[in-house]
């Protein structure tokens, strides 16, 4: 909603404030489907240029997180700890029915419990292959942590490829809506035997080619490209939980402790309070018992 909500002020604004001090919307209009056509033309042939048909799909699926927001809400971060917790519990007091669980999720009673979660295949398969490493018996934990973190890179830099591709395009914009300019200029050079008032119409068209190739850019392209690259970046703290909490668990540390160095990693507009998760974790020990 706060998407649309800057979408709407931004047209108002500059619209309106080009109304307020006089302008006239008829030569922008008229000159705006010819302008639009070679700018975003333009700008869409140089995207698939630049981009495989994997990346393209990709950046469009992730336009929609401008509205959406980030994926994992503050619920999810509880359930994620006590998903865990369960699992840290069990794999402790007895490791050969915890590897059931994370070798088949989809049908693991403990997963099932968290469909959000368990419809996310990176967090799935990141607790599943963080906990068969605890099973392997490492020497070293730090050298699990290496390993995590590598791979944990590597997935954000695949997930801020869009953010990075739409970026790549506003900086391209206003260098295309000199383009259309150039080319509105030449074609009023063309009629340069015309009165005035014509002319003054076909160079405030060409100068239309300026301003959308700007307004576009740091008006929506650009702000769509920081927009995906904070969600990306926020949902990626979901991850790093498992990784903190899993690495305390390979240090030996109490469950519970595993759990309160999630929790105290977590991103304050997203922890859970300690007295909820306790509340929470007793429910699932309820259960389990």
């Amino acid at each position: 909603m706060i998407g649309i909500i800057g979408i709407v002020v931004i047209f108002v604004m500059v619209f309106g404030g080009y109304l307020a001090a006089g302008g006239k919307l008829g030569i922008i209009l008229h000159a705006l489907p010819f302008e639009l056509m070679i700018i975003g033309g333009a700008a869409i042939g140089a995207f698939l240029i630049s981009n495989g048909a994997g990346a393209v799909k990709h950046t469009l699926r992730d336009v929609a997180k401008v509205f959406k927001g980030p994926k994992w809400q503050p619920d999810d971060y509880r359930d994620l700890l006590c998903l865990l917790f369960t699992l840290i519990r069990l794999g402790r007091q007895n490791p050969v029915a915890v590897e059931e669980h994370i070798e088949a999720p989809e049908d693991s009673a403990i997963f099932s419990k968290y469909p959000r979660i368990l419809a996310d295949r990176e967090a799935v398969e990141l607790i599943g292959d963080t906990l068969r490493s605890a099973s392997m018996n490492y020497d070293d934990p730090h050298q699990v942590e290496e390993v995590l973190d590598k791979r944990m890179e590597a997935t954000q830099h695949h997930a801020l490829h869009s953010s990075h591709a739409l970026q790549t395009m506003a900086d391209g914009l206003p260098a295309l809506g000199i383009v259309a300019a150039v080319l509105g200029v030449i074609k009023t050079m063309a009629s340069i035997d015309q009165p005035p008032e014509i002319l003054g119409k076909m160079i405030g068209g060409a100068l239309v080619g300026t301003f959308l190739g700007v307004f576009l850019s740091y008006g929506l392209v650009g702000p769509f490209a920081s927009k995906v690259r904070d969600v990306v970046e926020e949902d990626a703290h979901f991850y790093k939980l498992i990784r903190e909490v899993l690495i305390a668990n390979l240090h030996n540390h109490a469950a519970n402790i595993c759990i309160e160095v999630g929790r105290q990693n977590t991103p304050s507009h997203k922890r859970p309070g300690f007295g909820d998760l306790e509340e929470a974790l007793r429910a699932v020990k309820q259960d389990v018992a």
